[in-house]
Order: structure tokens, then sequence, then C-alpha cells
């Protein structure tokens, strides 16, 4: 039983990874498809823009028009539109073809996710869910890290169409591991979408949406710019630049899995403590920004804080509304894409009104909102707060 359970999870990650990867990746690769279809590379750019754009649309939506299928034949469904696509991308003869078959497989991209992190949490106890999510946000991590290098190499060393084919690979061998290994998953107890839509009648769900949407803003600001506050703060370039690149996506990979563990062992204290240890690292780079040892380390601290944020945001909105944890995962997707988007422009902001150096500034006002959000939610709904209440009503004389 252990073994499968840990067989569907590393499927599950492998297919989040090759979504993820055929999103990010293109990054790495934008000025060759840009040379390639003899067009700019702000418009290549398109291919990473309306990606995002349609995972943050549909984010809210699909994965609750999808949520009473059975699941196994939802990841089949998925994966294979992303074969598809990326198959269709590698003949592709003009630019407008890859944008479309790139943006209609984006669509589904927070089906198949919002489903594999909902299928990693309930495979286990309550209590050890967050450590299975956390496995499959490894995937997620992965693909947002290395896609870029990966798709960047390939490219460079052999041409255009072989970076498109490995990400067709990996999504092929997620579709072949999920139909050989995966078992039949209907859904046994479907949940209506009236029922799931009427979470968004709380006030605790749009708290949690709002502190995914902070915390996404809040590390946004900082990340989106760091390869430029390295090269002219920090002053390093080159190979040392990538080193430091690198050493942040892996301090997130060792973020994603220590993330999980935390809030396996205490998860309010660690999605508390999260907006102040990384506002605190945010107020050490101001002093350690511009000496190279010293920033390595904190890049090591930003990578594991930037993934922890990523598995608080996810346990936050799912622990809102845990009767529709497929929508849930959804509005995380939704949110956190909206975070980025609103992080980059504030962070662009800080950059050309102040300077590259205070970037971390326009981050720290995102991580007083998101604490101050997640405070009130507490507040407002702790168990132990509203159970005292129910015993003092109790008391009381009729």
């Amino acid at each position: 039983m252990a073994k499968e359970h840990n067989l569907l999870i590393f499927i599950l990650t492998i297919g989040v990874f090759g979504i993820l990867t055929t999103e990010m990746g293109v990054i790495g690769i934008l000025p060759l498809i840009a040379d390639h279809f003899h067009i700019s590379v702000s418009k290549a750019g398109l291919l990473v823009s309306l990606f995002a754009l349609a995972v943050a649309i549909s984010g809210p939506i699909l994965p609750l028009l999808f949520s009473g299928i059975n699941r196994k034949m939802v990841m089949l469904f998925v994966l294979g539109i992303f074969v598809l696509g990326n198959i269709i991308s590698i003949f592709a003869a003009n630019f407008t073809i890859v944008l479309i078959a790139r943006t209609i497989p984006a669509f589904f991209h927070p089906v198949y996710c919002s489903l594999a992190l909902t299928v990693a949490a309930t495979s286990v106890s309550k209590e050890e869910s967050p450590k299975a999510v956390s496995k499959v946000m490894l995937g997620v991590t992965a693909g947002m890290v290395l896609g870029i290098p990966i798709s960047n190499y390939i490219a460079s060393e052999t041409s255009l169409e072989m970076a498109m084919l490995f990400f067709t690979i990996v999504n092929a061998m997620a579709f072949i591991a999920t139909l050989l290994f995966v078992p039949s998953m209907p859904v046994k107890e479907r949940v209506s979408y009236g029922t799931q839509l009427s979470v968004l009648k709380k006030s605790v769900t749009w708290l949690a949406i709002f502190t995914i949407i902070f915390i996404g803003s809040a590390i946004s600001s900082v990340n989106s710019y760091i390869a430029v506050y390295l090269e002219t703060i920090t002053n390093i370039s080159g190979k040392t630049l990538s080193l430091a690149l690198l050493l942040l996506g892996l301090a997130s990979l060792i973020g994603t899995l220590a993330g999980g563990k935390l809030l396996t062992k205490n998860a309010l204290k660690t999605v508390i403590s999260l907006p102040i240890v990384l506002g605190i690292v945010y107020l050490l780079s101001l002093l350690t920004g511009k000496s190279t040892g010293p920033m390595m380390i904190t890049i090591l601290l930003f990578g594991i804080l930037f993934a922890i944020g990523h598995i608080v945001s996810q346990y936050w909105i799912t622990s809102a509304a845990p009767d529709a944890p497929d929508f849930a995962n959804g509005l995380f997707l939704s949110g956190g894409n909206l975070g980025i988007t609103i992080g980059t422009a504030i962070g662009g902001l800080f950059i050309s009104g102040m300077g590259t150096q205070y970037i971390v500034l326009g981050g720290l006002l995102f991580l007083i909102l998101s604490l101050a959000s997640i405070l009130l939610s507490n507040y407002m709904y702790n168990p132990k707060k509203q159970l005292s209440s129910i015993e003092e009503k109790a008391d009381l004389p009729t």
C-alpha cells in the first residue's frame, strides 16, 4: 500500500513538473523563438504572458467543472492536451500557431495541478497531508526552477525543436505512467457546484485569497528582479550570477520539503512566522546586498522562504475551504498568478522610483498586509476561540 501511494505521488510530481516546465521553460528560449520566427522578443514574450493569463482566468472555473469526473480520466485528458500542444509547437510554421498551441493547454493547467494537490492531500491522513502536498509541490518548484536552464541548454546545444521535444517527452512520460500505474479514481462523494461556490460567501475564504495574493506579491516583487538586483547592486555577472540563481533554485527545492514538514509539525505557527521571518531577511538584504559572500547566504534564505511561502499559501486556502478542495486549489493557482502580476508591477515601480536596491520595500509592504490578513483570519475563525465562546454561552443562566 505504501509503495502504491509513493508511486502515485511520484507520478503526480512528474505530471506537474511537465506542465510547469512547459509553462516556464519557454522563458529560457524566448530569444531563439524570436530569431526563428523573425519577431521581436517582446512579441515572443506573449508565449509567457498569455499562458499566465489563461491560468489566472481558468483557475477558479475549470477545476470546479471537472471536479465530478473520474480523476484518472481528467489527468489523462489534460496531459494529452499538453502532449498534443507541444507536438504542434515543434512543427509549427509560424508564431501564431505556436501561440495557440500553448495558450489552449494553459487553460487546463489549473485542472491538473489543483487535482494533483487534492489527490495528494486526500491520499493520507489530515495531519500528514501538508507533507504529501509538499512532495507534489516539489514538481511545481522544479518545473519553475529547472525548466528555464534545461530548455536553454538543450536549445543552445541542439535546436529549438529539440527543446520543445523535451517538453513533449516529459508530459508523455507522465501520461503513460498515469495510464499504466494510476488506478481508476471515480469521485465517490461528488460535491455540487453550488456547494463549492458557496465557500465564496464566507469571509474566511476571501481573507485566505487576499493572503495568497499578498504573499505572492511579496515574493514576486523581489524574485522577478533578483537577477537585475545581483547584477547592479551585488555587482556579479557571468558564471557567478548563474551560480547564485542555481543556488536560489536548489534552496527552493529544500524549502518546498521543509515547508511541508513545518506545516505538519505546527501549521499555525509556520503560517504566522513566514511573513515575519521573510521580512527580517528582506531587511538584512539592505545590509548584505553589496557583498557577494553575505548576499549568497541571503539568496539561500530567499529560496527556502519563497518556497515555504507557496506551500503556506496552498495550505491556507484549502484550510479555509475544506469542503471544496478542487475549487480551493484553483483559487490558489489564480491568486498566486495574480500575486505575480501585482508584485512584478510594484517591484518595477520601486526600481524606477527609488532604485533597484529598494525593491525589498515593496515586498515588505505586502508582507505586512499578509501578516495582518493571517492574524485577522486566525482571530475571527480560531476554533479554540469559537469553542470557548460556545462554552461561555452554555454557562449563562437561562
